[in-house]
């Protein structure tokens, strides 16, 4: 009987939270006519948007699964000086605000920034450009990919590897045929749920780069100038757009991992 009970309290304040969650979107989906949505749709500004947060949010998971999972590994498996340092600086960009990321990212890598004038110099700029929007989705995204992996290579009995390394194999070879695929579960959902994450990033954006305009930066723009009814088909269409490819992403892993 209290067992039940119990079941059925948690029930209840589970449905509470995803009420909370689907009720502003769902309203939101359903608050533009379908001619205002086919309009907003086809306004290239808006397409532009949306095609443009697509695309540096995946530039900037990739360069984050290039850097990060050997950062993960070296994590999972070694114990050095300063490990807990790292691990606290991995997580630092959940912590500080965005639009304090927006500054500091601007000291450094904005025209009179250090990397800024040295990649000035072969022709690459970060303030209003596709490179700064992608390292500031870049810096508050990686965590979740990086703590993925590391928690995955941690998940992987090293003796496993060093069967591996007994019977022939390099470290390489070790990493890439035993560690990695026994961590791949965990590396592919940190990976969609990065660049979740970078779809929605606006904060340091739109200090670094404010043009052009991803979708979010270019709502909140038509919201302050043109008001709710001007942005809320903008809105439906990111929410849709993120919500069937986050979904989609969300079943490919489910396959992989049956």
């Amino acid at each position: 009987m209290r067992s039940s009970l119990m079941k059925a309290g948690f029930i209840l304040l589970g449905a509470v939270l995803l009420i909370f969650i689907l009720w502003p979107l769902v309203q939101t989906i359903f608050s533009s006519s379908p001619k205002g949505l086919w309009t907003t749709i086809l306004d290239p500004k808006v397409r532009g948007a949306i095609g443009l947060t697509f695309y540096a949010s995946a530039i900037a998971t990739v360069i984050a699964i290039l850097t990060g999972i050997p950062l993960a590994y070296l994590l999972a498996r070694h114990e050095f000086p300063g490990k807990g340092l790292i691990e606290g600086l991995i997580d630092l960009p959940i912590v500080v605000p965005h639009t304090a990321v927006g500054i500091a990212l601007l000291m450094v890598f904005g025209r009179e920034g250090l990397l800024g004038k040295a990649f000035g110099a072969i022709g690459v700029r970060f303030v209003s450009s596709v490179p700064g929007i992608v390292i500031a989705m870049l810096f508050v995204s990686m965590p979740f990919l990086v703590n993925a992996a590391r928690d995955g290579f941690a998940a992987v009995d090293p003796r496993l590897e060093g069967v591996a390394r007994t019977l022939g194999a390099g470290p390489w070879t070790a990493f890439r045929k035993v560690a990695l695929p026994l961590a791949w579960r965990n590396i592919l959902s940190g990976t969609i749920l990065m660049w979740a994450r970078g779809l929605s990033e606006f904060g340091a954006v739109v200090i670094l780069a404010y043009h052009p305009m991803i979708a979010p930066v270019l709502l909140y723009e038509r919201f302050e100038s043109y008001g709710l009814d001007y942005a809320r088909p903008v809105a439906v269409w990111v929410i849709l757009s993120s919500l069937a490819v986050f979904v989609g992403l969300r079943m490919l892993a489910g396959r992989r991992k049956k």
